[in-house]
C-alpha cells in the first residue's frame, strides 16, 4: 500500500488522474469474524468485510496523508454498473471527485452483495470503471508479471508482451488464487471491456517500487492488451459490456442476417424463442437458430408481455396489452451488434466455471 499511495501521488504530480480499485476488506477482516478464507460462508465474507472495511480505509487514510492525498470511498454493487441512471449518478461523482482532486478508492460492497447480484472480482469492476471514466490506461497488478503462454510455473513458461485478441489466450487462464474471486481469466475479461473502449490495459507485477508509473514508462516486463482503433460508444459499451444476463431471446435467420442495418431492431415476428424472466428496460442476449449470440439490447417488453406477444402473431397489441404499441420487441436504436472483438457471452461463462 505505501508503494502504491508513493506511486499514485508521483503521477498525480505528473498531471495523472487516477482511481484506485481496491480489495482487501473481507481478507482484513476474517481473523475478527473468527473464519479463514477455507471455511469463510457468504455470511461469514459478508460481516468479515464490514469488518475490514474501517481498517482498509483507516490505513490508506493515514498512508495517503504522508504523501498529500485526500481519499473518497465508493462501494458499488452490480446494480450501478447495469442500471443506466445509476450508472450515470456513480459516473458524475467519479468525476467531481477526480475535479476535487480526491482520489476516489473503490470496491464492491461485499457487505450487502450475494452471488446473483455480485460484481465478482476486482478486475472486471476495474474495467467498468475505466470504461465509466473514459480511462486511458487500466492497470492490473497481480503477482506475476503478467499473461503466459502457459502456467509460469512450468519451464519455459514465455510472457506474452502484447495481446490484441484476448480470447486466443484464454484456454491458460484457469488458475484462481485462495483469497481472490479472479485469476488470469477475469483480467482478460477485464482487458477485453477495456479494449472495446479505446483504453489499454497493462497487467503487471505489483510487489515492486513505483508499481504503476514504471510500467507506464516501459521499464518493466508486463503483458499490454491494446485498445482498439475504433472504441465503441458510450452507450453501445453499456449494452454489450454486461456482468449479468438477463435474459435471451431467439430470433430468425433473416432477423439475424439483417440486425444492424439501417436501425434494424427486433420485432415479434422475428423471435423464434424466450428464455428468462427480464423486465422492460433490461439488457437481453440476441442469439440466432444456431446458438450463437449475435446482439445485446434493451428490451421494451417484460418477457412475460415478449411470450404475448410472439404467441398470438395475429393479435393487435392493444388487444393483448392494452395499450398502442408496434410490438418492436429490441428497437435498432437499442441494439448493439456483436463483433469479433468481443468475447460471446458463452466464453465468460463456459471459462468462470473452471
Amino acid at each position: 500500500m505505501q508503494r502504491i499511495m508513493e506511486d499514485i501521488a508521483l503521477l498525480r504530480d505528473e498531471g495523472y488522474e487516477v482511481v484506485l480499485c481496491s480489495s482487501g476488506a473481507v481478507a482484513l477482516g476474517m481473523r475478527m469474524v473468527g473464519v479463514t478464507p477455507e471455511t469463510a460462508g457468504l455470511r461469514d465474507k459478508q460481516a468479515a468485510a464490514a469488518c475490514g472495511m474501517p481498517l482498509l480505509l483507516d490505513a490508506y487514510k493515514h498512508i495517503g496523508h504522508q504523501h498529500e492525498l485526500s481519499i473518497a470511498q465508493i462501494l458499488v454493487t452490480l446494480g450501478d454498473f447495469e442500471d443506466h441512471p445509476r450508472f450515470l449518478n456513480t459516473k458524475n461523482t467519479l468525476h467531481r471527485l477526480l475535479t476535487a482532486g480526491v482520489l476516489p478508492i473503490i470496491n464492491e460492497n461485499d457487505t450487502i452483495t450475494t452471488e446473483e447480484i455480485r460484481v465478482g472480482d476486482n478486475d472486471r469492476l476495474a474495467a467498468k470503471v475505466a470504461q465509466m471514466i473514459q480511462a486511458k490506461h487500466l492497470v492490473i497488478l497481480t503477482s506475476v508479471d503478467g499473461l503466459y503462454d502457459r502456467n509460469p510455473a512450468e519451464e519455459g513458461a514465455r510472457l506474452v508482451e502484447t495481446v490484441h485478441d484476448v480470447s486466443d489466450y484464454l484456454s491458460v487462464t484457469s488458475e484462481v488464487g485462495a483469497l481472490g474471486s479472479g485469476g488470469m481469466l477475469t483480467k482478460l475479461q477485464a482487458a477485453n471491456m477495456a479494449q472495446n473502449a479505446g483504453c489499454h490495459t497493462l497487467i503487471a507485477n505489483g510487489e515492486v517500487d513505483q508499481p504503476i508509473s514504471s510500467v507506464l514508462k516501459g521499464e518493466r516486463p508486463c503483458t499490454t492488451c491494446a485498445a482498439h482503433d475504433e472504441p465503441l460508444t458510450s452507450w453501445a459499451m453499456w449494452l454489450t459490456n454486461r456482468l449479468q444476463v438477463a435474459g435471451s431471446i431467439v430470433v430468425t435467420a433473416e432477423a439475424a442476417a439483417e440486425m444492424g442495418r439501417n436501425q434494424r431492431g427486433i420485432g415479434r415476428e422475428d423471435v423464434r424463442s424466450i428464455s428468462g424472466n427480464y423486465a422492460k428496460g433490461d439488457v437481453i442476449h440476441i442469439y440466432d437458430e444456431h446458438g450463437a449470440e449475435r446482439a445485446r439490447g434493451m428490451t421494451d417488453f417484460s418477457s412475460e408481455e415478449s411470450a404475448i406477444l410472439v404467441r398470438n402473431l395475429d393479435v393487435p397489441v392493444k388487444t393483448l396489452l392494452g395499450y398502442h404499441s408496434r410490438g418492436v420487441l429490441v428497437e435498432g436504436h437499442n441494439l448493439v451488434t456483436l463483433d469479433e472483438r468481443q468475447i460471446p457471452w458463452e466464453a465468460r461463462l463456459d471459462r468462470a466455471t473452471l
